[in-house]
């Protein structure tokens, strides 16, 4: 088996839902085993920024041309990877591929290089075919992918034809942004109307005053899990009274091109719909000004 470095957080699950965490070399800070695997992707981000002191540093560093991660380019050609997993969806969230194809030609290694791209749902389970193949396990990746498919139709299944709630899911909340990619497709499955958002398309920014009229409000904070989902919560509860918020592990099952977006459908639509589905494992989601504790 070759040896795996994840320079991306879903890379990383994928490889582990695989089964081939043992063939993980390097991972990023952000990876759930970096406990137990070397580290060689850090943040330039400063600890303890507000959402909005967040957005207002990448603006400045994207402005100035500078990066938002940093590559330890002697601890990889250190660790010898035969396969190196990468992404060019968002520079913001992870490790460009160019910078990585750059790092593989300083160092002089011929790992092979794979980028995941994925803009709708179809491509993530996609890549997790992609990743399979290029790992050669090429059977367990199709029958990965045709388990998580599955489970997403017994979902859209589920919810037939019940009264859809219009869903505005908040990717960021200071300043709030509208999400792209897979979102829309991933609050169709789990029985609601998204709004606001563009199948497919980039995430954008919005002023409150501008955001369109829903019945729901979903806190899906980029990168962030569900304590501070639910923190955020509260300043959206000020800024859109009256309106039922949801707050969800958007790190996990959101914004995570991996097989936790799965579970992520599986938790909205118990929050859109719990008398018809059974509620997901805690620390998902939660309903944070009904549900206690």
């Amino acid at each position: 088996m070759p040896r795996i470095a994840s320079l991306l957080p879903a890379a990383t699950e994928i490889v582990r839902a695989l089964g081939l965490a043992d063939d993980l070399v390097a991972v990023t800070f952000e990876c759930s085993l970096r406990d137990r695997v070397p580290v060689v992707v850090d943040t330039a981000i400063p600890d303890g920024l507000s959402p909005a002191e967040i957005d207002a540093w990448v603006r400045d560093r994207t402005a100035a041309g500078l990066p938002m991660y940093e590559l330890d380019r002697a601890a990889l050609a250190a660790l010898k990877p035969d396969l190196i997993l990468t992404q060019d969806l968002c520079r913001v969230c992870a490790l460009p591929a160019g910078t990585v194809e750059d790092a593989c030609r300083a160092i002089g290694t011929d790992a092979a290089v794979v980028s995941l791209d994925p803009r709708y749902l179809s491509d993530v389970f996609f890549d997790v075919e992609t990743v399979a193949a290029a790992a050669g396990v090429p059977q367990v990746g199709r029958e990965l992918a045709w388990s998580l498919r599955r489970r997403v139709d017994v979902v859209s299944h589920g919810v037939g034809d019940r009264p859809r709630p219009r869903v505005l899911v908040l990717e960021w909340t200071d300043p709030p942004f509208l999400p792209g990619h897979w979102v829309p497709e991933f609050v169709r499955h789990a029985g609601g109307i998204p709004v606001g958002s563009i199948d497919g398309g980039r995430s954008v920014s919005i002023p409150w005053e501008d955001l369109p009229a829903a019945d729901v409000v979903v806190v899906a904070p980029c990168g962030f899990g569900l304590d501070a989902a639910i923190e955020q919560s509260a300043a959206v509860a000020e800024r859109l009274p009256g309106l039922p918020i949801v707050a969800i592990d958007s790190a996990n099952y959101v914004v995570q091109a991996g097989p936790g977006l799965v579970d992520g459908i599986e938790a909205l639509a118990w929050a859109l719909h719990p008398d018809a589905f059974a509620a997901p494992p805690p620390g998902r989601i939660a309903r944070p000004f009904v549900d206690k504790g």
